[in-house]
């Protein structure tokens, strides 16, 4: 949250916890499948998303509330005691509670240096006094968990300041992006590192074959914020899969049923006792036993037989409120089934297309392939499509690049994969779907490439967009349209005129014409028909590409 004297540092701030947020849903169901300890409820992504949730809430409230008053007549200390406050009333179940504690603990370093620049000393120190809040919130912590992964974090970005210029006191908030999102991807990087460690730590984490959800799910939260310091779009940490259920034990609590959570808060001016009376109370009727917060308000976690029992140690020392039961035993038969489920439909080979516009990654879907965005300029990085790599359910993959500045980075993305992974020579995103009949799920990714490498050398593709530029030659100017077949320009003008071009040079000895329509496009589908030869057979698709007017491919 660098300065600024105007309310656009707590937008900033916003933007980067709204950042952390699509990250969690990104990965949500993948963190849910992972949770296998101290109970196997499947419930770690949902909870970490309703924690930070309640956050984006509180921060709206504020900037509503706030009008025309600066960041600096709010406050720092107003602005993270309010999200600290929200964290803790929202977290549910271990991993909620812990992420709350990581939430104050950070807050609590931001408040003690009212006026210091938040730069990476600061954010360094923070994220320390957060990782030492969360080890403190928990009675017995265990090693190979999200404790132990912040920790590392923690450890890492400590160490990388010693090679970090200072900040100087009058970077823009560009500048102060980019240092505090590089120091964070510092973090990102030890945290992988720590999850992969997990399971030598943890026997209950190796025995089902998984990674420390709440770990996982830390490190997917810090690659969210970093990607929201950058602009930029998707993930660069590798996916985690659970595999299907394990006959190993998979959870502490077998004696209990529900998990309960609730708040209490204290009633006029009365104060609450401390935690540790509350802790050996709830230790008689249950365990997991988490009590967070302060004399204010304290946010309980528990697993129990008897809910309401555990709700009544509280009702003469506050008001409860925000109660909410959950049925571990249903949420763990739900989990193996789902992921059962899951690896039933684990394919030998399975397609990673790279695309932009939703409605051509739905094309792509409707055909059996995983889709990565690429973002508007069709430009992933190698992590990132690394990352889509992980996510697709099948032992080889097949990747489309669909561009050829991406094939490079496909190609290193696929040297670095412990999978078996091939790129496809597609240089486009139509020709990309035209090659996808090619293949099939029980072939290898080896034979599935050479196919479609077969069939996109049959495959011709064109394109209309408008100039972004006038021409050096003086052909055309800005906005007229281009029309391309292949990599030569053919044609420019007008769009009807130029698409027709495009289109008479690509039905010559063509059987079927794809189009995809795309934003903008000043011609609809009956100017399109109107275009095309009788003998030939049309497509039509609403693909919503960006830049491009429409993509074009001829069989």
């Amino acid at each position: 949250m660098p300065q600024s004297n105007s309310n656009t540092s707590l937008l900033r701030f916003r933007a980067i916890l709204a950042g952390a947020l699509v990250a969690l849903e990104e990965r949500r169901s993948e963190i849910n499948d992972l949770n296998v300890f101290p109970v196997a409820d499947g419930d770690t992504g949902d909870n970490m998303v309703l924690t930070i949730e309640g956050c984006l809430a509180e921060l709206d409230r504020l900037a509503e509330e706030s009008g025309e008053r600066s960041l600096d007549e709010i406050g720092r200390e107003e602005i993270v005691d309010l999200v600290a406050r929200a964290a803790l009333l929202s977290a549910r179940g271990n991993s909620g509670v812990i992420i709350s504690q990581l939430i104050r603990g950070a807050a609590e370093e931001l408040i003690s240096r009212p006026g210091v620049l938040v730069d990476p000393v600061l954010i360094a120190l923070a994220m320390q006094r957060a990782a030492e809040r969360a080890y403190a919130s928990v009675r017995e912590p265990a090693e190979g968990t999200i404790l132990t992964v912040m920790a590392d974090m923690a450890t890492a970005v400590t160490a990388a300041l010693t090679e970090l210029d200072p900040m100087p006191p009058d970077a823009t908030p560009d500048e102060q992006n980019a240092r505090i999102a590089d120091l964070l991807e510092v973090a990102v990087i030890a945290g992988e590192e720590s999850v992969r460690r997990g399971p030598e730590l943890l026997p209950v984490l190796k025995a089902a074959g998984v990674v420390d959800s709440g770990g996982y799910g830390v490190v997917v939260l810090f690659a969210g914020c970093v990607a929201a310091l950058r602009g930029e779009h998707g993930l660069s940490v590798a996916r985690h899969v659970a595999p299907a259920r394990s006959s190993e034990p998979q959870h502490e609590s077998s004696t209990f049923r529900f998990c309960t959570n609730f708040a209490v808060t204290a009633s006029g001016s009365n104060r609450l006792g401390e935690s540790e009376s509350y802790i050996q109370q709830l230790e008689q009727i249950g365990d997991s036993v988490l009590v967070v917060g302060d004399q204010v308000t304290l946010r309980v976690h528990v697993h129990t037989d008897e809910p309401e029992a555990a709700t009544a140690l509280f009702e003469d020392q506050g008001q409860v409120s925000r109660l909410d039961v959950a049925d571990m035993v249903a949420q763990i038969a739900d989990r193996d089934e789902r992921i059962e489920n899951e690896a039933s439909v684990h394919q030998r080979c399975g397609t990673l297309a790279i695309v932009v516009g939703d409605g051509i990654a739905q094309l792509y879907r409707s055909l059996g392939a995983h889709v990565l965005n690429g973002g508007e300029t069709l430009n992933p990085s190698t992590y990132e499509i690394l990352a889509g790599i992980h996510s697709v359910p099948a032992d080889e993959v097949v990747v489309l690049p669909n561009s050829r500045n991406v094939f490079m980075a496909a190609q290193a993305a696929a040297e670095m994969s412990e999978r078996i992974v091939h790129v496809a020579q597609s240089s486009e995103m139509q020709a990309g779907l035209a090659a996808l009949v090619a293949v099939t799920a029980d072939s290898s990714a080896a034979e599935n490439v050479a196919e479609m490498d077969r069939l996109l050398a049959g495959v011709r593709s064109g394109s209309v967009a408008p100039a972004a530029r006038p021409d050096s030659e003086g052909r055309f100017v800005e906005g007229d349209a281009i029309g391309y077949v292949d990599d030569e320009l053919i044609a420019w003008g007008g769009p009807s005129e130029t698409l027709k071009a495009v289109v008479d040079a690509l039905s010559d000895g063509s059987e079927l014409l794809t189009v995809i329509s795309g934003v903008g496009a000043p011609i609809d589908a009956a100017g399109i028909e109107a275009l095309v030869p009788e003998n030939v057979e049309l497509e039509l698709h609403e693909g919503g590409q960006p830049s491009r007017w429409w993509l074009l491919s001829a069989e």
